[in-house]
């Protein structure tokens, strides 16, 4: 199924990271995603493009955020950590508090002004979920607020958008989505 529209695209994401922190909540150590977690992304796409569902608040991110705040939002380290946001403010972050994370001073400097996921594309590495969740997050409230989420991704100008759009619309860049 071809997902035209960045609201498609967006929510498909959305949908395959539910499938995966559900995945990782059941069995931590197992590699492959049963049924049920198939039915899980299914059933909240579905819900999602038809406005039965919505992406929940960043209120339970900064909930977490706050609970896990001793900790590097990117590696988990406890050590000289900073505040970081999530989108840079070179690329049109704002300094709010759902774009701001807590992040050791290596990584927060190693990330500087890329996108999140353009960052972890170069180290070769998936964002941890909590964090890419908030990623979404803030695509999707950009997004609306823009009045691009049910534009064509082909009528796009990526580079009015302080997300990297295009490698979370591209599969090749990000084949689990």
């Amino acid at each position: 199924m071809e997902r035209r529209t960045v609201k498609e695209r967006l929510y498909w994401c959305y949908a395959n990271l539910a499938m995966a922190h559900s995945a990782v909540k059941r069995s931590p150590d197992s590699k492959r995603y049963s049924r049920v977690h198939y039915m899980i992304r299914a059933k909240l796409y579905k819900g999602l493009v038809s406005g039965t569902m919505s992406i929940r608040s960043l209120f339970d991110d900064e909930r977490e955020k706050i609970k896990d705040s001793v900790s590097c939002s990117f590696c988990g380290s406890s050590s000289d950590l900073s505040v970081d946001h999530l989108v840079s403010r070179f690329n049109g972050g704002s300094d709010s508090g759902d774009n701001l994370i807590a992040t050791c001073r290596i990584c927060n400097s190693s990330k500087g002004k890329k996108d999140l996921l353009e960052w972890y594309e170069g180290k070769e590495e998936f964002p941890p979920l909590m964090t890419f969740r908030r990623y979404l997050k803030l695509c999707h409230t950009f997004a609306s607020e823009r009045g691009i989420l049910e534009m064509e991704i082909e009528g796009i100008d990526f580079t009015s958008i302080p997300f990297r759009i295009d490698l979370w619309l591209d599969p090749r860049k990000l084949a689990h989505f």
